[in-house]
């Protein structure tokens, strides 16, 4: 599993760390580690809608918590529950890093979904990313 909560770190919110082989992979298992704090069974999220992600940040960390707001604000403003599946990363040549993805899922469906915390936003507290000898670690606290 790319990713694991942490129960040490916060009482009142979520916090999770995800890894990977690369930044790109990183992402990823940030975005399906946030969907499982959302919904208990994330397999129960079909992928009948599309929505392309893009943001940018001038470091690692801005990148990550621009990338799972976006998830976030799609919960809050379209009711979606999204999946993250394609996901690439690059840096322009001033250093801005870039993140585009494609994340596929459905509106919220109370009778399938059971959401056992509302996720209202990504925090800064405890933010880290770090490139590590086998890949790339981030620890990430969601505000519930």
């Amino acid at each position: 599993m790319p990713f694991r909560f942490l129960d040490d770190i916060t009482t009142a919110d979520v916090a999770f760390e995800a890894t990977a082989a690369d930044l790109a992979g990183l992402l990823q298992a940030a975005a399906d580690a946030t969907l499982a704090a959302m919904v208990a069974d994330p397999a129960s999220v079909r992928t009948d809608v599309t929505r392309n992600i893009s943001v940018e940040g001038d470091d690692v960390g801005l990148l990550l918590y621009r990338f799972l707001e976006e998830l976030v604000f799609f919960k809050d403003a379209e009711n979606l529950l999204l999946h993250v599946r394609e996901t690439r990363v690059h840096e322009s040549d001033d250093g801005i890093l870039t993140v585009d993805a494609k994340a596929r899922g459905e509106r919220i469906d109370h009778k399938r979904h059971e959401l056992p915390v509302d996720v209202k936003a990504v925090t800064f507290f405890e933010l880290s990313v770090e490139e590590t000898q086998d890949g790339w670690r981030a620890v990430v606290v969601l505000d519930v």
